[in-house]
C-alpha cells in the first residue's frame, strides 16, 4: 500500500490516497502505522476518499484507532495533497469531513500549495463562559467550544511547566465529557496573540491542533482576552485564525502544509 507522511505545524499523520487504495480496517491501521517504533510514527491515520457531494473526503483516524470528525492540520495538507497531485485542478474546493463540508483556498508558489485558509465553519458554544471544573482535584475555568469536534480552552499562566501527560488524561475522560474532550491550554501574551498547549482525546499532546486553535481564538475573543484575528504559537509552529464574528460568523484558519516523505507500506508486516 502506498502512502503519504504530511504536517501541518508538527502535527503529523500518515495520509492515504483512497482514490487509488482501499483500506479494510482504517481504525487497526492506524494503530498500526502511528506507532512511533513499529510502525511509520504519527498522530493517526488520514484517508483521502472520493466524495459525491465535494471535490474529495476526509476521514480521520486518531492514534488508538478512534475516529474523529474533524482535523484542521489534516484537512490543510489533504489540501496540499489534492492540490500538488492535481486530483484538484483549481485554488479553491471543498473538502467533505464527518463535521460537514469545508471549502478551502490555496496560495501557490511554483505549483505547490504553501499556504491554505480553511473556512472552518460557525463555532458552537457548549459551556458557561467561563464553566468551574475540578480535575484531579484542582479547580480550573474552562470555555467549551465545538468546531464540529469537542473542545475545553483553559487559561494559565504558565503553560510550560505544565505535565501533560500526568495530568492530560484527566481532563480528557473527566465526567462532565462523556465523549472525552479535546483540551486546549492557553497563555495570553498580547490581545494579538496566545501561546496554545494540547491534549487531544485519542493522542495525547501533540505539536498542534488547528480546530483546537481555532476553538482557543473564539473562546479568547468571547471572553475579551483577544480580538476576533489572532496569532496562536503550537509547539509546531504558528496558525492565523480570523472570526468573522460581526458578518458570516465563520471562523478562518491559515497556515502551512509540508509533505515529509512518500513510501510503500508492507501491513502484513505491522
Amino acid at each position: 500500500m502506498k502512502f503519504t507522511k504530511m504536517q501541518g505545524i508538527g502535527n503529523d499523520y500518515v495520509y492515504i490516497n483512497c482514490f487509488e487504495e482501499s483500506v479494510e480496517d482504517p481504525a487497526e491501521l492506524s494503530k498500526k502505522v502511528s506507532d512511533r517504533h513499529f510502525g511509520i510514527g504519527s498522530d493517526g491515520l488520514i484517508l483521502i476518499c472520493p466524495s459525491k457531494v465535494a471535490d474529495c473526503r476526509m476521514r480521520m483516524f486518531n492514534a488508538d484507532g478512534s475516529e474523529s470528525p474533524m482535523c484542521g492540520n489534516g484537512i490543510r495538507c489533504v489540501g496540499k495533497y489534492v492540490f500538488d497531485h492535481h486530483l484538484v485542478e483549481k485554488t479553491e474546493f471543498d473538502v467533505e469531513t464527518a463535521a460537514g463540508i469545508k471549502h478551502l483556498k490555496v496560495t501557490e508558489e511554483d505549483g505547490k500549495a504553501v499556504l491554505l485558509t480553511v473556512d472552518m465553519g460557525i463555532p458552537e458554544l457548549t459551556s458557561q463562559v467561563p464553566e468551574p471544573i475540578c480535575v484531579n482535584g484542582t479547580d480550573y475555568e474552562f470555555i467549551g467550544i465545538s468546531m464540529g469536534n469537542p473542545h475545553a480552552v483553559y487559561y494559565m499562566d504558565d503553560i510550560d511547566s505544565l505535565d501533560l501527560e500526568a495530568i492530560g488524561p484527566g481532563f480528557e475522560h473527566h465526567k462532565r465529557f462523556p465523549e472525552r474532550t479535546n483540551s486546549e491550554f492557553i497563555q495570553v501574551v498580547s490581545p494579538e496573540h496566545i501561546r496554545m498547549r494540547v491534549w487531544e482525546r485519542g493522542s495525547g499532546e501533540t505539536w498542534a491542533c488547528g480546530t483546537g486553535a481555532t476553538a482557543s481564538a473564539v473562546a479568547s475573543a468571547l471572553c475579551g482576552r483577544t480580538g476576533n484575528t489572532v496569532k496562536v504559537s503550537l509547539k509546531g509552529g504558528n496558525l492565523t485564525i480570523h472570526w468573522d464574528r460581526e458578518g458570516s460568523g465563520h471562523v478562518f484558519m491559515t497556515g502551512p502544509a509540508v509533505e515529509v516523505f512518500a513510501g510503500e507500506l508492507d501491513i502484513n508486516n505491522l
